[in-house]
């Protein structure tokens, strides 16, 4: 329920100091000054907010510096004079100062053409109208909203639209598009019809946009609440088709005898949001365990990555190779044999098209895709120990994160195969834990490298060093041999009499 608050109940959220000290020096250069955008929109919503902006009328830059001088040591001023801004860091706040300004876009750029401009004209060019209102910092007005395009009420009522003519808006701009499905996906907000069917009309011009700018916004969609949200939006409004063909490549269902297949578009979405699930629920386990909100060890390496966003991009791209590995068997129906090596294979030229990170990130989401249907297939299958020690081996400190995938694909219908399914991961993650306590192969070295197979079996670099290695290490996996140098090296030994050296 949103809150209307009076401007004396404005001004206890103004209490931070460096509020009044922008309004006292915006007076002293006479000039308006107000703090707008998503600082006030939170302020109803009652969020905890560090994004404040500050618009003046007149220079952003010169008030900034003012109160930059005023705050003395500790402050720290940053100035941006291609883009008339400037930023103030102090105490752990940071303040952005812009003055207040007009916009004119050509057809083919979302970079306008600025002048200074007024209040009214500030608050014309912005996106949407919960972000479109402001609160004023000046002495005489201090607290005072001002809200020309009804932004509370559209707050009060859980709804998305533009200040001004929504097709005008979305073609300047056309980032501002992926801009209002966040927003609605953020909040669990409705988009109003005009201003999603403009998005509609508008999707073309997402072209125009680097793929930097939309791969922000689609990595914050990922990281909302529930991110199958803002999926379901891009997706109807045609903008997913544009950015991410692969995905939508995945909606629909074929039909064929009275046979069909699941809609692999909407199964996506639904591992996606069990996914998020299962990460609150790891992050509330882990605070009470003094672990890493991600879930790590408090123990563990700085260099761990951070899994939360690319878990959840593992489960949106798990199921891609699906579209090519589809096919129809007269004897069983459809069938998606291999697409989980199809999808691993994709992912790295999408992360590249996408602009998403090349490094251990896009090598995580490649092994996840790749490994997702190993332990199902240990699930229901049968699970023997050489099996749980290759899975151990190739995911090594990833392994929990690959099952937290797997239980979030069990999406069934069925609710005894379900229950099925997560009985057994409960014996598979039991079984991981007593050979790796037994054998330690998660992220294994083989006891014996291949420098000192080659000075043992006097060798240069060739076929037969490589035969070993991967004999020992199939070995030592399938629980030939254990993971100890000297029966290591007594099992090189013979292997090494088999091929005549």
């Amino acid at each position: 329920m949103i809150k209307k608050l009076t401007q004396n109940e404005l001004i206890c959220h103004l209490k931070l100091p460096i509020f009044s000290i922008i309004g006292e020096e915006a007076d002293a250069l006479n000039r308006e000054c107000y703090v707008v955008g998503g600082y006030v929109r939170d302020i109803f919503l009652e969020r905890p907010s560090k994004d404040i902006d500050c618009v003046t009328v007149g220079s952003g830059i010169e008030l900034a510096e003012k109160v930059a001088r005023r705050l003395g040591r500790g402050a720290h001023l940053s100035v941006f004079r291609n883009f008339g801004t400037a930023q103030v860091k102090y105490r752990g706040t940071e303040v952005e100062f812009v003055g207040a300004r007009k916009e004119s876009y050509s057809h083919d750029s979302r970079k306008p053409v600025v002048e200074d401009g007024t209040l009214e004209d500030d608050q014309n060019r912005r996106d949407l109208t919960i972000n479109d209102m402001a609160i004023c910092l000046n002495k005489a007005r201090f607290g005072e909203l001002v809200d020309p395009f009804n932004g509370m009420a559209d707050l009060e009522a859980g709804l998305i639209r533009t200040p001004l003519d929504p097709d005008i808006t979305f073609s300047d701009d056309p980032l501002r598009m992926m801009r209002a499905i966040r927003f609605a996906c953020r909040f669990g907000f409705k988009i109003v019809p005009e201003t999603f069917e403009a998005i509609a009309r508008n999707r073309e011009r997402i072209k125009i946009i680097s793929a930097e700018r939309i791969i922000d916004e689609l990595n914050k969609i990922m990281m909302c609440e529930q991110p199958s949200t803002g999926w379901l939006l891009l997706q109807r409004c045609g903008l997913l088709q544009i950015i991410f063909p692969e995905l939508q490549a995945l909606s629909g269902i074929e039909t064929r005898e009275g046979r069909g297949h699941k809609d692999n578009f909407m199964h996506t979405l639904t591992v996606l949001d069990n996914v998020c699930r299962a990460q609150q629920e790891r992050k509330a386990s882990a605070k009470k365990q003094g672990k890493k909100e991600d879930g790590t060890s408090a123990n563990a390496p700085e260099s761990h990555l951070d899994t939360t966003l690319w878990l959840r991009w593992a489960a949106v791209m798990h199921d891609l190779g699906k579209a090519k590995a589809k096919a129809w068997d007269d004897k069983i129906g459809w069938t998606f044999h291999n697409h989980d090596y199809l999808g691993a294979r994709m992912v790295a030229n999408i992360f590249r098209r996408m602009k998403l990170p090349m490094g251990a990130e896009e090598k995580y989401v490649e092994k996840l895709v790749a490994l997702h249907m190993r332990p199902i297939n240990l699930a229901d299958e049968g699970i023997t120990d050489s099996a749980i020690r290759r899975v151990l081996f190739e995911a090594g400190d990833d392994i929990d994160d690959l099952m937290t995938l797997c239980e979030a694909d069990i999406t069934s219908k069925i609710p005894e195969k379900v229950r099925r399914f997560l009985d057994n991961f409960k014996v598979v993650r039991q079984k991981m834990v007593e050979i790796e306590e037994k054998d330690r192969i998660r992220n294994w070295q083989p006891p014996v490298d291949g420098l000192e197979i080659m000075q043992r079996y006097n060798l240069r670099p060739c076929r037969e060093v490589g035969l070993l290695k991967d004999s020992l290490k199939d070995a030592i996996l399938d629980g030939i041999c254990a993971n100890d140098r000297d029966e290591a090296l007594a099992f090189l030994d013979r292997k090494a009499k088999e091929l005549g050296l």
